[in-house]
């Protein structure tokens, strides 16, 4: 029964959610007519595929690489959306629009890479290098305090930004979604019926989300750099991000043994931190935002969806758009 709540995930982005089954994930977004609009892909894990990158510690990294993957067409497709939204809101052009973005330019695709790039790039140089810095500057001497005190920098730093980015009013609707995401999984989980009723009594608290992931990558990164010792060269530093795929399959074997041990009175001590910090990166969703979660979760697992009102499959209308023939 654990392995079966695995099979499900999640994630958040702009006005909608992203939800991932053992084979599908699909996408919801509200539109800005108040319908829903739903991308639905099948997907099947590398991990599935190829055995050997199933064992513990290795199927962590090539899980973080495929929602990574996932997570920016997810965020990319949403975002194309919301912009839509805002040119069909303002246009005074005649004609039904056709409430679909329009595909990508080669250059488009190639400037988003870029983008993405960047934005990993300049994480690392935030969270992984500006604390060995700083820490350096503090004058640090053993192996064992540099690391810790780089560590005690980093998570500072990481708890300093959740807490700025969440007095954004676009970033707060969007960890509104999140809690969406979460009371819906557990609505699953927990074998009732998948409506905002029921997904709403639910908490917003999952022990196996992404934010209680972060905490432990902070974490482990400690324990593992202090075997690294004190860097004292740019290379030494720079050698550490060869060891971010190993501390990623350990924290997802940590997460995995969080999730099913998050009942247990002596594993539950180890869970709450990650708990409390979704207190930040979670907010209670309305029934609205409740009801794209659930629509992109019954996609997600082949579900019927046909209760819902005003859902419209991407598929449908990429039909309607194409030219009739006779």
């Amino acid at each position: 029964m654990e392995e079966k709540k695995l099979q499900v995930g999640g994630q958040a982005v702009i006005e909608g959610v992203l939800m991932r089954s053992k084979d599908a994930y699909a996408i919801a977004v509200r539109r800005s007519d108040g319908s829903i609009l739903v991308r639905k892909k099948n997907f099947i894990s590398f991990i599935k595929k190829y055995k050997l990158f199933a064992l513990p510690i290795f199927r962590g990294g090539w899980v973080l690489i495929e929602s990574l993957i996932l997570g920016i067409r997810a965020l990319t497709f949403s975002g194309d959306i919301a912009a839509l939204g805002e040119k069909e809101d303002n246009s005074k052009d005649e004609g039904e629009p056709s409430g679909l973005p329009p595909k990508k330019s080669l250059l488009q695709n190639i400037w988003l890479v870029l983008t993405v790039g960047f934005s990993f790039v300049l994480g690392l140089f935030i969270f992984f290098y500006i604390p060995l810095i700083l820490t350096d500057l503090l004058g640090a001497e053993t192996g064992f305090m540099f690391n810790l005190i780089d560590g005690v920098l980093r998570l500072t730093m990481f708890l300093l930004y959740l807490s700025l980015i969440t007095l954004m009013k676009d970033v707060r609707r969007v960890f509104e979604y999140h809690g969406a995401e979460h009371k819906s999984i557990f609505a699953f989980e927990s074998k009732v019926d998948l409506t905002p009723d029921n997904a709403m009594k639910m908490t917003r608290f999952h022990p196996r989300c992404g934010t209680s992931f972060l905490l432990i990558v902070m974490l482990v990164s400690i324990v593992v750099f202090m075997f690294l010792g004190k860097p004292e060269t740019v290379s030494e530093r720079l050698i550490r991000l060869a060891f971010i795929p190993v501390i990623g399959g350990i924290s997802y074997e940590l997460i995995r043994l969080s999730d099913s041990g998050s009942k247990n009175k002596f594993w539950r001590p180890f869970i709450l931190p990650g708990l409390w910090l979704q207190r930040l990166t979670t907010k209670e969703p309305d029934e609205s935002q409740l009801e794209v979660a659930i629509v992109a979760l019954k996609s997600a697992l082949g579900l019927d969806i046909s209760t819902h009102k005003d859902v419209v499959m991407e598929t449908e209308m990429e039909a309607k758009a194409q030219p009739s023939t006779i």
